[in-house]
C-alpha cells in the first residue's frame, strides 16, 4: 500500500474519534459540557454508551497508529514516534475507563501531556509554526480552566485541545495525501547529485 494511501488513516483516526464522541453526546441526554468529562461518556457502569464510545477511542487510536508507523515515519520520524505512543495512550483511556479510578486518570494526564509534547518535537522537526499554535492552543484551555478564567466542566478544555492537537495529525496527513513532503528541506550532497 503506498504512502498517500496510508495517510487516509491519518484523517480517519480523528474523525471516527470525533464521530463516535459526538454520537455519543446526542445519545446521552444527561450529558452537560458544564459538569460532565468526556469520559463520563465511557464509563462501563454507568453510561448507556460507554462500549459504542470507548470502541470508538480505541479504533480511532488503532488508525493513527499505523498511520504513525507507516507514512508519517517518512515525513517526520521522531514525530512519528511520539505519535504512535500518544494513539497508544488514546486506547489505555478507553481501556482503563474511568472505572479504573486513578489509573484512568493517570493515562487521561499522560495522554494531553505527551500529545503536547509531540506538537513540540514537530514544531522544531519540520520548523513549522502550526503546531506550535496548535500547543498554545492546548495548554491555554488547560491553564484557563484551571485559573477559572472561563466557566465549564473539564470537557470543554478537553475538546479543544483534543481539537488542537489532532489537527495538526490531520494537516500533516492532508500533506502527504497532497504530496507536499513535510521534511525540512536540505542540502542534497554530491553522491545524490551524481545519481541524478
Amino acid at each position: 500500500m503506498n504512502e498517500r494511501k496510508l495517510a487516509f488513516l491519518g484523517l480517519l483516526g480523528p474523525v471516527v474519534a470525533y464521530l463516535f464522541t459526538g454520537i455519543s453526546i446526542v445519545l446521552s441526554p444527561w450529558f452537560e459540557w458544564q459538569s460532565n468529562d468526556l469520559s463520563d461518556l465511557g464509563h462501563s457502569v454507568r453510561s448507556n454508551v460507554a462500549q459504542f464510545f470507548n470502541f470508538g477511542l480505541v479504533l480511532a487510536g488503532l488508525f493513527v497508529a499505523i498511520y504513525a508507523i507507516t507514512a508519517f515515519k517518512e515525513e517526520a520520524k521522531y514525530t512519528s514516534c511520539f505519535t504512535l505512543i500518544g494513539a497508544f495512550l488514546l486506547q489505555l483511556v478507553a481501556t482503563f475507563d474511568e472505572v479504573y479510578g486513578f489509573l484512568h486518570t493517570l493515562v487521561s494526564v499522560l495522554l494531553f501531556v505527551f500529545f503536547s509534547l509531540t506538537l513540540i518535537v514537530f514544531a522544531v522537526e519540520t520548523k513549522s509554526a502550526i503546531p506550535l499554535v496548535a500547543f498554545f492552543i492546548s495548554i491555554g484551555v488547560w491553564v484557563g480552566y484551571f485559573f477559572d478564567l472561563y466557566r465549564g466542566g473539564i470537557a470543554i478544555p478537553e475538546i479543544i485541545a483534543s481539537l488542537a492537537i489532532s489537527s495538526c495529525v490531520v494537516h500533516s496527513a492532508a500533506r502527504i495525501i497532497l504530496g507536499f513532503s513535510t521534511q525540512v528541506s536540505r542540502i542534497p550532497n554530491q553522491k545524490e547529485i551524481d545519481k541524478t
